[in-house]
């Protein structure tokens, strides 16, 4: 502050003996004041307490425009050229005019009243005079630049920002006017791009870029008065055919600059630049364009597409079209109550430049930037489709060309097609049946795959599609190429033949099969043309490719509901023709099954369609599956998998029987609950080797709550064998209460094309890994044990024959070698079937049922031996029994 206090007082003797000084002697006075007046600045880190600054400001400019004129003054450009370079460079000792050029530098970057000074003191004017000869002549180069080229960028940058810090200012660009020198910069950069000081290209955009965006009435006057836009297109033309494309493009760009930030102010450039051949120009430029951006990209380029965007808002007249709205269209769509932001197309010129590039060009980033732009105009106004569309046809017009473009290229279009449906909620009829011949004649099968995966997209949006497309015979081509696609899988019959179904054309079959699903979603009229095509016997062919498996399913999940026993009969015989390797398809196949069964009208279906008997037999064919160490085949299969396949077929016989006494009562009178306990006991993780030790004590009494919390979360080490049987006991428990077919214990698997199953993946290592749990391992803690749940819902035995499977399963609870852990097991479930006896209505079902027999039967070795741990907890099951009024000899 001190210091700053010293030299205002130093300032204000100046100020006081300037009037009476000669010329000579006031400009020394004041250049032996600025060394002092820049090292209090840097000392002071740009904190500035000078009160007198603008007059300062103005002293200084006054100057540095005064020396600068008189370097100037009389010289031929090349001479005057040099002279400013000696006047403006710092060599040793800052020189006058290094030191004027920094002082002014520093000031400008202060405060408006200051460079309003610095403005008025003649400065722009004088700069954009030095700025034209550095940018027209090069100098030439002596041994010594390497030295000051250091030096040279400094005070070039400085020059810069003291001239864009003025000229942003309208107050500026008007003083710039007082020189004829902004015309001759612009014409130069027009003209002579390739002969001009390279060093100055850069910064001369910078500057001009800077005048455009604070053009005024005047400038635009002025600049048209010179026909300055005339002559730099007629010098770009020339350059176009001589110059490289990118040097063409950074010229162009800094004119196109003038003409459209001139527009909100006065439209006279824009008519030059239109009258005089602009947009011709431009797409010779643009054109010359293709392959730049595989050298490293352009900025210039990508400004002037920019900046061609914007022109096509640029016009005096509304565009007024009338189109005629093709119908059926979505019920929300209406043309009449389209609201228009303002931001619509009136220059249809300028958009003619982008299509023409589009349908000439195949240069992968000009077709791309193009078709971005068609999407930024769009989004401006939605009214800016339907303007171009109704005059241009623009993308009308690239639906017959799009096969040509490269792939990426390709790809953005027909999302841009799409976001027609999705975002303007409008049917383009007319593009879509150019879409579907494209499809139909498969010139370039990428192309086709995506435009087929476009259609699918919009077909989504809105029932209405699975009209329009059958309608339109899309529906019906796609099953003439899925017909002739199913044969030849069926000629190959698991054997490869060369070229068959390779990359695209794989990929194409399995987006055809997701379109026919999604034109058969809720559109029964479209699954009985699918049916009466003859399709059915060819679709199923596509369940044995993974690939093809998701969108096939849902083919016959909606062709179930105009005939439940064929899609019964093509299932169940799937499943049961399914070899043992091929488990994924086992369970999207049961997975299917289980959505068909929520619809009680299926259930009838499945049991005439034999499909207890088909879901059992899975069982029976994982015979030691789950052996501890696992063996043949089931080896390779981590034993979490071999458990989901156990879950689904257990939840696909649950929802069979759920709310169907004829099912639970065919279930039942025919044995099953025994072939299915039979089966389960047969899977390897349950004693079948005759004579076990039994324990006389246990030094545990865990409940079976405890066991399936320590089964899901715990770290405790139960073996394998166990924690299979728990989770299998865990299902048969559902199943008692005719929950199963609701619970969800894995994570449902969608493969897509190329993607490894997980089976290929998975060893050994993987097979003590638990199924994925929906829910979080410690819920069952938090709802409480499955016997105090049981108790609050009061619920009652749906299914007791599941009570006879456990019960049944009850004495296989045994390994050798864990003989204390399996009587503890045994225990804990007895506890648990006394838990399912307590209500009253539980008891009816399990006595009417006529399975007592059964569970005594199952069980005959505890009931008679009273010294046996299972003995005591058996009879109070049957004590709670007794209540009920039952045949006297079951008891006996």
């Amino acid at each position: 502050t001190l210091q700053w206090e010293t030299l205002g007082r130093q300032f204000v003797e100046y100020e006081q003996v300037a009037p009476f000084l000669i010329p000579e002697e006031q400009q020394r006075r004041l250049l032996d004041f600025l060394p002092l007046f820049l090292k209090v600045w840097e000392e002071s880190a740009g904190v500035i307490v000078f009160p007198n600054i603008q007059l300062l400001a103005s002293e200084v400019s006054k100057l540095l425009t005064k020396e600068i004129k008189k370097n100037l003054n009389g010289k031929p450009a090349e001479e005057a050229r040099l002279a400013l370079e000696q006047l403006l460079q710092q060599k040793g000792e800052m020189e006058d005019g290094h030191l004027l050029l920094k002082s002014v530098y520093l000031l400008s970057q202060t405060d408006m009243r200051t460079m309003w000074n610095i403005i008025g003191s003649g400065l722009p004017a004088a700069l954009m005079q030095c700025l034209y000869l550095f940018f027209t002549f090069p100098l030439r180069k002596t041994g010594d630049d390497e030295k000051t080229s250091e030096d040279d960028a400094q005070t070039q940058e400085m020059l810069v920002k003291i001239m864009i810090n003025m000229y942003r200012e309208e107050q500026g660009v008007e003083e710039l006017l007082a020189a004829d020198k902004l015309q001759s910069l612009i014409i130069a950069t027009a003209s002579l791009w390739d002969q001009c000081n390279h060093s100055w290209k850069v910064p001369a955009g910078r500057v001009l870029r800077t005048i455009s965006k604070a053009q005024t009435k005047n400038s635009i006057v002025y600049l048209q008065a010179v026909d300055c836009i005339k002559i730099a297109i007629q010098n770009l033309f020339k350059l176009t055919d001589t110059l490289p494309a990118c040097d063409v493009c950074e010229a162009a760009s800094i004119v196109l600059c003038f003409v459209k930030d001139s527009y909100p102010i006065s439209s006279a450039l824009l008519t030059e630049f239109e009258n005089n051949d602009g947009y011709q120009l431009l797409l010779k430029i643009l054109l010359r364009c293709e392959g730049l951006q595989q050298n490293g990209g352009d900025p210039y380029l990508d400004e002037i597409l920019d900046m061609l965007t914007c022109l096509t808002t640029c016009g005096k007249n509304e565009l007024k079209v009338s189109g005629n709205i093709v119908h059926p269209q979505l019920p929300h769509f209406n043309f009449e109550r389209t609201q228009s932001s303002g931001m619509t197309v009136k220059n249809l010129q300028a958009f003619q430049v982008l299509q023409s590039i589009f349908q000439k060009s195949n240069d992968q980033h000009l077709c791309r930037r193009i078709l971005a732009s068609i999407g930024t105009i769009w989004a401006w106004d939605t009214v800016n489709f339907f303007l171009l569309e109704w005059t241009l046809q623009p993308i009308n017009q690239f639906t017959d060309i799009i096969h040509f473009k490269p792939h990426p290229v390709q790809v953005q279009f027909f999302r841009l097609v799409e976001s027609i449906v999705l975002d303007l909620s409008y049917v383009p009829h007319e593009i879509l049946k150019k879409i579907q011949y494209l499809i139909k004649e498969n010139v370039v099968p990428f192309c086709t795959l995506t435009a087929l995966r476009c259609l699918l997209s919009v077909t989504k949006k809105d029932l209405l599609f699975s009209d329009i497309f059958r309608d339109s015979g899309l529906l019906g081509l796609l099953l003439a190429l899925l017909r002739k696609q199913a044969k030849i899988l069926r000629k190959s019959a698991g054997t490869h033949l060369p070229g068959l179904e390779e990359g695209t054309e794989k990929e194409l079959n399995a987006v055809m099969l997701k379109m026919v699903a999604a034109l058969t979603v809720g559109c029964v009229r479209n699954a009985v043309v699918l049916k009466d095509y003859g399709m059915v016997p060819y679709i199923k062919i596509f369940l044995d490719e993974e690939c093809y498996r998701s969108a096939t399913l849902s083919i016959l999940e909606q062709l179930s509901v105009i005939n439940y026993e064929e899609y019964m009969s093509i299932i169940i015989g799937a499943l049961c023709s399914s070899t043992q390797g091929e488990l994924h398809l086992k369970l999207d196949l049961l997975k299917s099954l289980l959505r068909i069964l929520e619809s009680p009208k299926s259930h009838s279906a499945f049991r005439t369609c034999s499909g207890f008997n088909g879901l059992l037999s899975l069982l029976s064919d994982m015979e030691g599956a789950l052996q501890d160490p696992p063996s043949g085949l089931w080896a390779a299969v981590g034993q979490n998998r071999i458990l989901e396949l156990v879950f689904y077929t257990l939840q696909g016989i649950t929802a069979a029987l759920h709310l169907d006494p004829v099912n639970s009562n065919f279930f039942q009178r025919n044995g099953l609950f025994e072939k299915m306990a039979e089966d389960l006991e047969s899977l390897g993780c349950f004693w079948t080797q005759g004579e076990r030790q039994i324990p006389m004590s246990l030094e545990k009494t865990r409940t079976f709550a405890e066991f399936l919390d320590a089964t899901f979360c715990s770290s405790e080490p139960f073996p394998m064998w166990l924690k299979n049987c728990i989770w299998i006991l865990n299902f048969l428990d559902h199943m008692v209460k005719g929950t199963l077919h609701l619970e969800s214990y894995f994570k449902d698997r969608k493969p897509e094309m190329g993607e490894a199953s997980e089976d290929d993946q998975e060893g050994p290592q993987g097979q003590e890994e638990r199924p994925d749990n929906k829910l979080p391992a410690s819920a069952y803690r938090l709802r409480g044990s499955p016997e105090e749940m049981w108790e609050k819902k009061d619920c009652v035995i749906v299914h007791p024959g599941a009570v006879c499977v456990m019960v049944r399963l009850l004495p296989k609870l045994y390994k050798e070698g864990h003989s204390q852990l399996s009587q503890e097991i045994q225990c804990a479930v007895v506890d648990h079937i006394q838990s399912l006896v307590k209500s009253e209505k539980s008891r009816q079902v399990m006595c009417g049922s006529g399975l007592l027999s059964t569970i005594i039967t199952s069980c005959q070795d505890a009931f008679h031996n009273e010294s046996h741990p299972l003995h005591l907890p058996l009879t109070r099951v049957f004590e709670k029994l007794a209540s009920q009024a039952i045949e006297p000899n079951v008891l006996r």
